[in-house]
């Protein structure tokens, strides 16, 4: 089955068939005569402008060439590259390990002043100790099938949160209180990664809020999801990692949001949620 597109990649892509078909209209050509000159079918030259086909580099060197415009190519390879960012699919992503894909994110999030965060199936990246990290992402290596460096890409990741220590930032954080009962690594880890939510409660610049189970709903159980600023949206699906920079769904969001923090508790009631998930020694 074909991936679903979000409307940011279909706006990216659509940009792109819009300016192939400009390019072509510029240079005083029918479709026929495009697909006669780059040795295709017409049919092939109308998919890609009706934004059906999506066009290889080499497909975007033809056209521009036969539209005497190759000095446009750099610009819309360059282009379609970042439609394609926008959907990430992990096993793509990992097929290399998963260590490299913690430091993608890093000028992000030194660049975004507001970050927040949902969670509705573990503990927020940021959030996590490494013995929680490295259980989780071995059992992430063992579904999708790739290398399995769990220890490394674990130590990234912690290495990662040490922007939660920078007081110049505020991070938000909303966590299912069933996140806290979801046992990765055994007893003496969960104990641990339970006393490191804690902790990081009492930093200033943080924000944990947990929406206790049978709290009555004003917003869905959601797909864990980052918000960055104003700037993007990550979105945490099974199978890819999705990013949204269309304003109008950033601010979806944003509503989103803040209508699941409204539903958690906060400071004493969130701590006694922690404690009274804590596993009890035998």
């Amino acid at each position: 089955m074909p991936r679903p597109q979000l409307s940011s990649e279909q706006d990216a892509r659509k940009a792109i068939a819009d300016r192939l078909g400009e390019l072509r209209r510029d240079a005083n050509l029918t479709g026929s005569a495009l697909a006669r000159r780059c040795g295709w079918s017409p049919s092939k030259v109308s998919r890609i402008e009706a934004n059906r086909t999506r066009p290889s580099d080499a497909d975007l060197r033809a056209w521009t060439q036969a539209c005497n415009a190759s000095d446009q190519a750099v610009d819309l390879i360059a282009a379609s590259r970042t439609a394609d960012s926008m959907y990430r699919e992990w096993k793509r992503v990992h097929q290399d390990g998963l260590k490299r894909r913690q430091a993608d994110d890093v000028p992000l999030y030194q660049r975004t002043r507001h970050t927040r965060v949902y969670v509705s199936n573990v503990v927020p990246g940021l959030l996590q100790t490494q013995p929680y990290a490295e259980a989780l992402m071995s059992a992430i290596a063992d579904f999708e099938e790739v290398h399995n460096d769990a220890t490394e890409a674990a130590t990234a990741r912690v290495q990662r949160s040490q922007v939660l220590y920078d007081g110049s930032r505020r991070f938000a954080f909303i966590l299912e209180e069933d996140v806290l009962h979801f046992p990765f690594g055994g007893a003496e880890t969960m104990a641990g990664q339970l006393g490191a939510i804690l902790a990081a409660m009492s930093l200033p610049n943080v924000s944990i809020g947990i929406i206790p189970r049978g709290t009555p709903r004003r917003m869905w159980t959601l797909e864990g999801f980052l918000i960055f600023g104003v700037e993007e949206v990550q979105v945490e699906t099974l199978s890819a990692d999705i990013a949204i920079s269309r304003p109008s769904e950033i601010k979806t969001y944003l509503r989103a949001f803040e209508r699941l923090a409204s539903m958690a508790v906060y400071g004493a009631n969130a701590r006694q949620l922690i404690l009274s998930a804590a596993p009890h020694a035998e």
